[in-house]
């Protein structure tokens, strides 16, 4: 598993900027040919996940991040040390998305100080590999697959209980330059995980395999075409039955559609105004709509604005989607200069 280069010296940092990614929706969450899940998402580029990592003679763990990311990234370091050999690391946590909002962010952080880990002790491994010995990717790959690359991405799910490894990428489209994402989240909630998350699932009826293939139609001739062409009609129809479709079945446990009746109110005004494809990311409360250009962008927002006038929980931006996976920058110590002759 070693890597052609050496562990970097002491004094070394490694910073890793992450994108986060929207979860447009699942193809068949009932596994009906033998594949559970399945994915379609997008990188965009923001709210990242930002840390600087570096070699240290006892961990640290500090900067923005919540009591609750603290001990997941020291459950992180314990498997890495575990799996290439004991090494503490100082560890700023300079910026990420709030938990738990359907923004991808545990994935993010998890990936983020695998990297970092690795390519301080001169260790390879992929985001795969990386994301499997840290437990992440259970369902779906695309925040372990937009790490590395970006844009618009279709994964195979998983192909049983037992098969362990990360989704495989069967598409990638470049995501429209021209196109905008509005965000609006929910700060007073948080999208169902852990113990809560299995629970729900559990509690689901089988998806009907009909509505399966369906959703498989809708991303392989409209979604996906739409973006290749940069036609946002097809696209934008395509993602909105397609979330209004997965977000049916999973109302139930997460109280309707979308998880927050407020940012339901916000997209689905936007909607009655312009060409939008609306939807909730993962299980939220983040929603979202994608519309043509930055001029209708703004127009969305104000109108996202407007519906949710006097609720200050609710959080409106303007993003772009995200071609390129995250970055990472090493920056060596300098070796100590002599003026001796």
């Amino acid at each position: 598993m070693q890597l052609p280069f050496r562990r970097l010296p002491p004094q070394s940092t490694v910073n890793v900027d992450a994108p986060a990614r929207l979860h447009l929706g699942f193809l068949d969450p009932n596994a009906s040919l033998g594949r559970a899940f399945g994915s379609l998402g997008v990188v965009i580029d923001g709210p990242a996940t930002s840390i600087e990592a570096r070699l240290a003679e006892r961990e640290q763990i500090d900067g923005a991040a919540s009591e609750a990311e603290h001990e997941r990234i020291a459950l992180c370091l314990a498997r890495l040390q575990a799996a290439f050999g004991a090494a503490p690391l100082a560890i700023r946590v300079n910026h990420t998305p709030r938990a738990h909002s359907g923004l991808g962010s545990g994935t993010q952080l998890a990936l983020a100080v695998g990297t970092a880990f690795v390519r301080l002790l001169g260790h390879h491994a992929s985001s795969a590999e990386l994301a499997s010995l840290l437990g992440r990717g259970a369902r779906s790959g695309i925040g372990i697959l937009g790490f590395d690359a970006g844009g618009l991405l279709v994964d195979g799910g998983s192909a049983g209980a037992l098969h362990s490894s990360v989704p495989p990428l069967l598409a990638r489209q470049p995501f429209p330059e021209s196109w905008r994402v509005l965000l609006v989240s929910d700060n007073s909630r948080e999208g169902l995980h852990g113990a809560e998350e299995r629970r729900g699932l559990a509690a689901l009826e089988p998806f009907p395999q009909k509505l399966a293939a369906h959703l498989c139609h809708l991303v392989l001739m409209k979604i996906l075409p739409g973006a290749a062409e940069r036609n946002i009609v097809p696209f934008a129809h395509g993602v909105t039955e397609m979330q209004q479709t997965i977000g049916e079945y999973f109302a139930p446990v997460q109280g309707g559609v979308f998880a927050s009746p407020e940012v339901e109110r916000a997209l689905r005004a936007v909607a009655a105004q312009c060409t939008a494809g609306i939807g909730q990311t993962s299980w939220g409360p983040t929603g979202f709509a994608i519309v043509a250009n930055a001029r209708e962008a703004e127009s969305a927002l104000a109108t996202a604005r407007e519906a949710t006038r006097g609720m200050p929980q609710i959080d409106c931006a303007i993003v772009t989607g995200r071609n390129r996976g995250a970055t990472i920058r090493s920056t060596q110590a300098r070796e100590p200069h002599s003026d001796a002759a």
